[in-house]
């Protein structure tokens, strides 16, 4: 089955799979029953799926929680599973990240008003999901 071959090479959640049987043009009648499947068969697993996807998301691209979970939550994901893998991620190296993020933006930056400083910051670090109020405690 071409469902399985897929979620054998990379982890997929069910949102992934409907869509490709979607465009495979498979029988939407079907759809339950091939999730089902391979559910049942372990190809396909929500929560294995979400610590991946937070790992991933945290390690290599240097996302925050928020940017994460509201990614989780477009694949429909549910909000326990999230949370779940969202807890994962370690306090001290999510601290250490945003902190490395924050001092590799401020090395790069040519604005000299120190408002307008802390104002791009802030922007960067909120729109990669970091939390404002965990920003704003590292700028001051």
């Amino acid at each position: 089955m071409k469902a399985m071959y897929l979620c054998s090479r990379s982890e997929k959640c069910k949102s992934d799979i409907r869509k490709k049987l979607y465009d495979w043009k498979a029988n939407p009648n079907s759809f339950d029953k091939i999730i089902q499947t391979l559910e049942k068969q372990n190809f396909l697993n929500e929560e294995r799926y979400a610590k991946m996807f937070v790992k991933d998301k945290f390690k290599f691209n240097k996302w925050g929680k928020y940017k994460i979970k509201a990614a989780l939550i477009q694949k429909q994901i549910s909000e326990k599973t999230i949370d779940t893998a969202i807890g994962i991620i370690d306090d001290n190296e999510y601290i250490e990240m945003l902190k490395n993020l924050i001092n590799s933006k401020l090395n790069k930056l040519s604005e000299e008003d120190p408002n307008m400083r802390k104002q791009k910051i802030l922007s960067y670090a909120s729109a990669k999901g970091f939390e404002p109020n965990l920003i704003k405690k590292f700028l001051n």
